[in-house]
């Protein structure tokens, strides 16, 4: 009698899963996605740093777990930029995020960095990424344009374009969004697959507020094999803490990892 019943406890345990994870709790440790796929989040500067980052930094690493999708490693230091932006180095990397990078960032050999990108991995760049490398004429141009200007904080509505797109499908026809809007050197339109862009110039104290305009805000674009997504919002940190712009992120992440 006693073998019996151990022998149904046994199975019961067995087909219940153990038991090891309390009720409404996930499992400990990476999905099999995540820890096999790999984002490099790079938040060095050598020029303006913004007090977003740490902030940055948290928000990337936790979508990267709660969807399953990624694992999240750092690269916050000229040392560490010189160690880990090789080709080697990237080898076992599916995607880097120059997350409020500003200026030189020593990459010991950037064609060979963006020969990566171009071998078919993935590249996002989140504000102050086109503030980074602007002596860098194929930077640049792998990212897709160059940065301008900016006037003060505003609040903009973002005409929302490629509606199906991962990074903006949650969006809706316009967004309204308050932060640091950027000005670009050029409409390039006709070069990458908008996402985000302005019909208006910002309030921000600039000559031609509130005029009609056509300026990107958001984009993807390739690069030879590889996959890039800008995005020039993410300068505060209030930003960062809201969860449409976290998906609009996350969204970006996913699109450069094909996923």
């Amino acid at each position: 009698m006693r073998a019996a019943l151990l022998g149904a406890l046994l199975a019961c345990a067995a087909a219940c899963g153990g038991g090891s994870t309390p009720a409404g709790q996930s499992p400990a440790g990476p999905s099999p996605t995540a820890a096999s796929t790999r984002v490099l989040v790079v938040t060095h500067t050598d020029g303006f740093h913004h007090s977003s980052i740490p902030v940055a930094e948290t928000t990337i690493e936790q979508l990267g777990r709660t969807s399953g999708l990624y694992a999240t490693s750092f690269c916050r230091t000229a040392d560490e930029v010189r160690r880990m932006l090789t080709a080697s180095a990237l080898a076992s990397v599916d995607a880097v995020v120059f997350a409020n990078t500003t200026g030189n960032l020593g990459v010991p050999d950037l064609p060979a960095f963006l020969d990566w990108v171009a071998s078919g991995r993935g590249f996002v760049g989140i504000h102050s990424a086109l503030d980074t490398y602007r002596d860098a004429r194929i930077y640049l141009d792998m990212v897709g344009n160059e940065f301008d200007t900016h006037g003060d904080q505003a609040e903009v509505e973002a005409v929302v374009e490629s509606a199906a797109h991962p990074a903006v499908a949650h969006l809706g026809a316009r967004y309204r969004v308050f932060d640091e809007i950027y000005r670009f050197v050029r409409n390039n339109r006709a070069a990458v697959t908008p996402l985000l862009t302005l019909d208006r110039f910002p309030r921000d104290g600039l000559p031609r507020a509130g005029e009609p305009a056509d300026l990107p805000l958001a984009w993807v674009k390739a690069h030879g094999a590889g996959r890039v997504f800008y995005t020039a919002l993410g300068h505060r940190e209030e930003l960062w803490r809201d969860p449409v712009y976290q998906q609009h992120v996350l969204g970006g992440i996913r699109a450069v990892l094909g996923r």
